[in-house]
């Protein structure tokens, strides 16, 4: 799961550089089907929650955040299901590279636009899909048995 997580976060990273690089050299949205390359930071979170707050402060809960998921990941790893395993290294590795991004210049840059949903990268929508299919798995697995010990406090 560390390697899936570590090869999104290095592909949204390069990803995200080469479309900085591309989108300066010749400002302006490019189509690319249903999402239009459009270059954007956001100095906030999600939806650009909490744009007004110094840097160092969003940098610190994400990092909290990204810590928690690792941990999370880590100890359950070993107990979920393929699906859920894809979903956290999903989440994992986005919110690194979102993480890494931030930290570098105190904004995450965003290049994928569509008319109805504010600008993302690829990073956001490992995010999105690891969740979705962590969910999906969740709700899949069956119910833990229930116990036969009537008092296992006792």
């Amino acid at each position: 799961m560390l390697a899936a997580a570590l090869a999104l976060t290095a592909t949204d990273l390069v990803l995200k550089a080469v479309a900085e690089q591309q989108l300066t050299s010749a400002p302006g949205p490019r189509l690319l089907g249903l999402l239009e390359l459009r270059l954007t930071y956001n100095p906030g979170i999600a939806f650009s929650l909490g744009a007004a707050l110094p840097a160092w402060i969003i940098v610190a809960v994400t990092g909290l955040i990204t810590a928690a998921v690792a941990a999370y990941t880590w100890r359950t790893a070993p107990t979920t299901p393929l699906g859920g395993r894809l979903g956290l290294a999903g989440v994992l590795g986005g919110a690194l590279a979102n993480l890494i991004d931030r930290g570098l210049d105190g904004v995450v840059t965003d290049y994928l636009h569509t008319d109805w949903w504010p600008t993302f990268n690829l990073a956001d929508a490992f995010i999105v899909c690891g969740a979705v299919l962590l969910v999906l798995t969740t709700a899949r697995e069956p119910a833990p048995a229930p116990s036969k010990d009537p008092a296992p406090w006792t």
